[in-house]
């Protein structure tokens, strides 16, 4: 079982920048695909940015490409995503997501961490 706990979400202003963190429980986490996603108000949950494991490839949402940079820290058991020129409709809770099987399927889920961006 994969225990994922979210932090750094909060209020910014549009332009400002965030760092969100997920914090992975376990003792494989360098073997896992970690995933980014988001879920705004009366919207579907929609993928942010994916991170391959060992650090082999990253991957955006044309929407965040260029604003948002996903990475991890295996010694840490750790993802971030940097969110930088944030936009009003950056704002949405914000979830990682694990997958143990290397198939793009997530198994695990964090709680979520509110990002909230003022105009």
């Amino acid at each position: 079982q994969v225990q994922l706990v979210e932090s750094g979400g909060g209020l910014v202003q549009a332009g400002g920048s965030l760092r969100l963190s997920c914090a992975a429980s376990g003792r494989t986490f360098s073997t896992y695909n970690m995933g980014w996603f988001r879920q705004a108000p009366g919207k579907e949950r929609e993928f942010v940015a994916v991170i391959s494991r060992n650090d082999a490839g990253t991957y955006a949402a044309d929407s965040v490409k260029g604003r948002f940079t996903i990475s991890r820290d295996n010694t840490k058991n750790t993802v971030y995503l940097q969110m930088n020129r944030l936009k009003p409709e950056d704002t949405a809770v914000y979830y990682c997501a694990a997958d143990s099987n290397s198939d793009y399927v997530w198994d695990y889920w964090g709680q979520g961490t509110q990002v909230t961006v003022s105009s």
